[in-house]
């Protein structure tokens, strides 16, 4: 369409927008475009607004005919006469046009010729059309209404013929009516042309004649709304009459076109419905393609306007009227001048195309689609139909075509049983109900509608009439044969008459009715059963009455079915399954009513009776989730109905009746809770635990139980009194031996509830800070506890990666409401800490806690305050050991290891002033021989696992450097504590040596790493002493002359230790006889190489004390080594300390009287005389120091 029928979309109801004077289009039927999206073509009489101008009379193309001539069928014309000189003459031209189109549609249209044959149709149709439109706008701007007063003078020609042009047009319209004949009638090729579509938008003949046809009947029918509107008076035509002998007038014409237009269209949608299947019929449309939609939207809106401002029928009425005619017989009863096809199903085609014409009400005039838009009524004809159907169906109802689905498909649940009954009982209609809903559905709404208005209006006396039918209906026999679908239609039945009318009155009959059920059909339809009671049970509490009745027989049968699935086989599955299926309708159902009850009963305590003990051991995991589900949901309600009690309590002016009532509330819900506690908490104890129970789910219930005592004391069982918040935190909070899953989500429910914070801080208890701090610990010590069955996990993989998500998650909201305590924020304060930690990292969280308790500690002044604080760490701690045992057993965590070395490394370092004391001495004592000595380690013959060594080689600095704290900080000397310093220093020196002898791989033994002195430890005496001594005692002791193992890799650590420590005289005195005692017996030049370093550094290291001290000491080591080995390995000797000569001669010259002696004596010992060769070698070394060297040589030679 051009530019001004696209600026007519969006014309107001006003119209006052200016449009140009450029030639618009005119409107015609059109569906060559895509109307996969449910619109209308540009072209249409909707969407270019057309059908708005014709309703609110306004001018039908505003912009078109306005100059002078117009150009007709090929011939010019005067605009504003040509109707009224030449009527005739234009109407035999379009009917000669309609003959050359009808002529077109003959020649067979091959591909070749499709193009050509399409322009010429078009052309012909454009013709046709605007000459249409030109009538109309002719009568709206140039047809003058004749005046009574003009009859009393002479009469100009040309008013004399314009007003004779009313009747001609009416006998015109009737004759081109009349030679185009009905749609129905239309040969089958051009009724094709219907389906028609292709992609090049290139039309055979037969597709424009349609249209062209459609064209014509509609806007046939706005001339004569149009010349109505105009004239504002009958106007009679002179050629015809009409079908019922009279005069023809505009009027009869109108009606009688319209009523053959809706023949014509209900004809076409009959031939639909006989080829569309029953399961398909809300699918398909009842118009063949969208122009015929358009037309039946056409229809609906200028009928119901004609309908608002004249006597005229509706549309619906037109409708409804043909209709009827359906359902006469092809006698003398039915009318001549009505011509329908005769319907093979003529109720289920008035039901189908009722349904589908009902739907364009929501659109509106302009073509959009509006679901909010009211519809008219068509309630009568409905009716009648409905009675049809009860008629026909021999007192069944039903409708052919709506959807099997509604029929067979089972409710679901007691709760979609009561929304099915309320939306039947709903007085907002529903549009859509006959999409979804059955017909058994539709006739439960007529239903609920006709008891409703009938109590209304006229008492219960309608009521009772109606409840005589339906009872008598239903006797033994009837109950014996009902189906499952007849037994779900009962029960619909019935709660929707309880639901209108009587509710105790139906309910009892309900109940007698059911004892004649069959016991085969218990058993086959109980789930039904059981539905349709809980329905009963769900509709009184909905409605606040007492569920005593049902809550009785209900119980009993749940108890019944319950001890049968307690004492059922896991093997068999099929009746399990059963029994799973009824208890699952009770437990929903019972959730159900408490969720709805606004107020409890005392029969509300029988819903929870023993079969909830029987059941739940019998539980399997999915089973036992959904059990506690329930649980949850029951104990969520009971708290909220108590606090609502309580708040009504604590108001001002409460007066003592209003006390007396809300007193008398209070017992059934104390005895609903005593309920709980009997069957359900009970059983959680016994599982806490076993992972029988799943674990969140066991914390979630343990947690609403511990509120429910926060709230309702008095209602938990003995065994908890009198504290039994305490002792339900105790059992799943506190206790070691609980899932650390569980606690940390059980702690995390009550830490972010106040009532709980505030309960504990009025109770006896005054370590509960400390109780919960202390799980915390356990919990992140623990996170890896759950896959120790799991295959080992590589080292270098992130140790996160192996806790389930779910727990990290919790661990960390568990952190972060642990570091909202009082205790733990004063524990950071006194340690100047501002910034809190993290609790995204559960275990950075932890280290940054203890780091904070030692540095606490520390700032301590007084001995009472210090001792309180030893008192209150260990608390913190509890059994930590236990916590971490099952990570050192045959199953090996690589993660769980390192987290546990590392956390303990920490814990032995930043707490060695704490554990310096005799309170936590023995915690030491245990986490060394648990750790870092246990029993593996003593045995040399067995391998520590990988995982344990690599992460004890990490760790292994902060506990050493931890253990040389306390020694230093001890105030008595330990002789044990020093003894396990030195046993931890001997096992893993040699368990880390690397397996070349190269220093500079040595950088990392964790022992030379501890000793590097840290800022954070002031001093590492006590370590490098242990460490000098373990050398001595353990690698560098001889077994005769057998040196002992890997000794150049011993010789290598020996070196990087003098290199990264300041060794002293107290440590030559031990290491320097093994080194000079390898450099004489050990020939391997590696051993010899790095034995000759370690010798010079340990000289090197003297020279600072030559003036005495170190330097005597030094020469106290040689002299003894000169009287050990001189005699023996006088050349190795004195070949070692030309080495020493270098470096400090005054060493080896203080040493000169003692060699002297020593070559004497072993020139004596062999009885030879001098020993020429040995004297040499003396004189070698004695040249190098100097006039003293000299002097003693010469004193030799003499």
């Amino acid at each position: 369409m051009d530019g001004c029928s696209a600026a007519s979309t969006f014309l107001t109801d006003s119209l006052e927008l200016e449009l140009g004077t450029e030639w618009c289009k005119p409107p015609c039927f059109s569906c060559a475009f895509d109307n996969r999206e449910g619109k209308f073509s540009g072209e249409s009489y909707l969407a270019s607004g057309a059908l708005k101008r014709l309703i609110l009379n306004l001018d039908p193309l505003p912009t078109n005919f306005e100059e002078d001539t117009v150009e007709l069928f090929g011939f010019q014309w005067v605009t504003e006469t040509a109707l009224v000189y030449s009527c005739r003459e234009l109407f035999h031209l379009f009917r000669q046009q309609i003959f050359n189109l009808e002529s077109l549609v003959q020649v067979s249209c091959d591909f070749g010729k499709i193009a050509t044959l399409h322009a010429k149709a078009d052309s012909i149709r454009q013709q046709c059309v605007v000459f249409l439109h030109y009538i109309k706008v002719f009568i709206f701007r140039c047809l003058k209404v004749q005046e009574a007063e003009s009859h009393s003078r002479p009469a100009h020609p040309y008013e004399a013929l314009e007003a004779q042009l009313p009747s001609m047009l009416v006998d015109e319209l009737r004759g081109l009516l009349l030679y185009i004949g009905h749609l129905a009638a239309l040969p089958s090729v051009t009724v094709g042309a219907f389906v028609n579509q292709n992609q090049m938008k290139l039309f055979p003949p037969s597709w424009h004649l349609l249209h062209l046809y459609l064209d014509t009947h509609w806007l046939v029918l706005e001339i004569l709304h149009i010349l109505g509107e105009k004239l504002k008076q009958v106007v009679y035509g002179r050629q015809f009459i009409g079908q019922a002998g009279d005069n023809l007038t505009n009027v009869s014409l109108f009606e009688e076109h319209c009523e053959h237009l809706f023949c014509d269209l209900i004809c076409l949608s009959l031939n639909r419905f006989d080829k569309v299947m029953p399961s398909e019929a809300l699918l398909i449309s009842h118009c063949p393609c969208s122009c015929v939609k358009e037309l039946w939207v056409l229809l609906i809106h200028l009928l119901d306007h004609r309908r608002k401002w004249s006597v005229a029928d509706s549309f619906w009425n037109w409708l409804n009227k043909l209709l009827r005619t359906l359902f006469e017989k092809s006698s003398d009863q039915r009318r001549s001048s009505v011509s329908l096809t005769q319907a093979k199903d003529p109720l289920g085609f008035s039901w189908w195309i009722s349904v589908h014409v009902a739907s364009l009400y929501q659109i509106d005039r302009h073509g959009v689609s509006d679901k909010m838009k009211q519809m008219e009524s068509n309630w009568s004809f409905i009716e009648e139909l409905l009675k049809r159907s009860v008629t026909v169906q021999n007192s069944s109802f039903s409708i052919s075509w709506l959807p099997l689905k509604g029929l067979t498909n089972i409710i679901k649940s007691p709760l979609s049983m009561l929304t099915l009954v309320r939306n039947c009982c709903s007085d907002k209609q529903d549009p859509d109900l006959y999409k979804s809903s059955s017909s058994y559905i539709i006739f439960l709404c007529i239903l609920a509608k006709v008891v409703k208005k009938a109590m209304r209006t006229s008492g219960p006396h309608p009521w009772k009439q109606v409840k005589g039918r339906i009872y008598s209906k239903f006797h033994q026999k009837r109950m014996e044969e009902l189906t499952e679908v007849g037994l779900q239609n009962f029960f619909s039945l019935f709660l929707l008459l309880a639901a209108v009318a009587e509710i105790e009155d139906v309910a009892s009959h309900v109940l007698d009715l059911l004892r004649f059920l069959r016991p085969a059909s218990m058993s086959s339809h109980g789930a039904l059963v059981w539905k349709g009671q809980m329905a009963f049970l769900l509709m009184y509490a909905q409605k606040n009455l007492d569920i005593g009745v049902w809550a009785e027989k209900l119980s009993c049968e749940f108890q019944e079915k319950a001890k049968e699935f307690l004492v059922s086989k896991n093997d068999e599955m099929v009746q399990r399954h059963a029994l799973w299926t009824l208890l699952c309708i009770y437990i929903d159902g019972v959730q159900e009513v408490f969720e709805t009850s606004s107020c409890l009963y005392p029969s509300h305590e029988h819903l929870l009776n023993d079969g909830f003990s029987m059941l739940l051991p019998a539980c399997r995991e999915s089973e036992l989730r959904t059990v506690l589900n329930f649980l949850q949901a029951v104990l969520a309600r009971i708290r909220s109905v108590h606090q609502q009690l309580c708040q009504e309590l604590q108001r001002e002016n409460v007066d003592l009746t209003v006390q007396s009532s809300l007193s008398a509330k209070e017992r059934p819900l104390a005895a609903v809770a005593g309920a709980l506690w009997r069957h359900f908490f009970s059983f959680l104890k016994s599982q806490r635990m076993t992972q029988v129970v799943p674990l969140s789910q066991l914390a979630d219930a343990a947690a609403d139980f511990t509120l429910l005592a926060v709230d309702m004391p008095n209602t938990a069982p003995p065994d908890l009194q009198p504290q039994p918040v305490i002792s339900i935190i105790q059992l799943f909070g506190w206790d070691d031996i609980i899932w650390p899953q569980v606690v940390a989500r059980y702690l995390s429910h009550l830490l972010q509830n106040s009532t709980v914070y505030e309960a504990l801080s009025q109770s006896s208890c005054v370590s509960s800070q400390s109780l919960t701090i202390r799980s915390w610990v356990r919990c992140v010590l623990q996170m890896h506890i759950k896959h120790l069955s799991d295959p080992d996990l590589l080292i270098d993989v992130n140790p996160e990666q192996a806790v389930e998500k779910e727990y990290m998650e919790q661990l960390a909201e568990m952190t972060r409401l642990l570091f909202t305590l009082s205790e733990v924020k004063s524990v950071f304060s006194k340690a100047q800490i501002e910034q809190l930690p993290s609790p995204d990292d559960p275990k950075q969280a932890l280290i940054q806690f203890l780091e904070a308790v030692g540095v606490t500690y520390r700032t301590l002044q007084t001995f009472s305050d210090k001792s309180a604080m030893v008192t209150k760490s260990l608390e913190y701690l509890g059994e930590v050991l236990k916590y971490i045992k099952p990570y050192l057993g045959k199953k090996v965590s690589s993660a769980g290891l390192q987290l546990t070395y590392g956390i303990m490394g920490i814990l032995v370092k930043s707490w060695a002033h704490i554990f310096a004391t005799s309170k936590a001495q023995k915690l030491l004592f245990r986490i060394i021989d648990c750790l870092l000595l246990p029993h593996t380690v003593l045995q040399q013959d067995k391998e520590l696992p990988g995982p344990m060594l690599t992460a004890i080689q990490k760790t292994l600095p902060l506990y050493l450097q931890g253990i040389c704290i306390v020694c230093c900080q001890s105030q008595n000397p330990n002789a044990y504590l020093n003894q396990l310093l030195r046993n931890v220093i001997e096992q893993y020196i040699g368990r880390f040596l690397p397996t070349s002898p190269c220093v500079s791989d040595l950088g990392q033994h964790p022992v030379l790493l501890a000793l590097r002195n840290p800022a954070s430890v002031p001093s590492m005496t006590p370590l490098r002493k242990h460490t000098v001594h373990a050398i001595r005692k353990s690698y560098l002791e001889f077994k005769g002359s057998s040196p002992p193992p890997r000794l150049a890799s011993v010789l290598a650590f020996v070196l990087q230790l003098f290199k990264d420590t300041e060794m002293g005289a107290c440590d030559l005195e031990l290491l320097l006889p093994g080194i000079l005692k390898c450099l004489v017996l050990v020939n391997e030049p590696q051993v010899k190489k790095l034995a000759t370093e370690n010798l010079q550094c340990m000289v090197q290291t003297c020279q600072v004390g030559s003036e005495g001290g170190p330097a005597t000491q030094l020469t106290s080591l040689f002299r003894q080594f000169i009287q050990d080995y001189g005699m023996q390995y006088s050349y190795q000797v004195y070949s070692i300390l030309e080495t020493v000569a270098t470096l400090n001669q005054h060493v080896v010259i203080q040493l000169i009287p003692t060699l002297t002696q020593s070559l004497k004596d072993s020139e004596l010992k062999w009885g030879l005389g001098r020993n020429i060769a040995q004297r040499e070698a003396y004189s070698r070394l004695l040249s190098g120091l100097g006039q003293v060297g000299q002097g003693e040589k010469q004193r030799l030679e003499k």
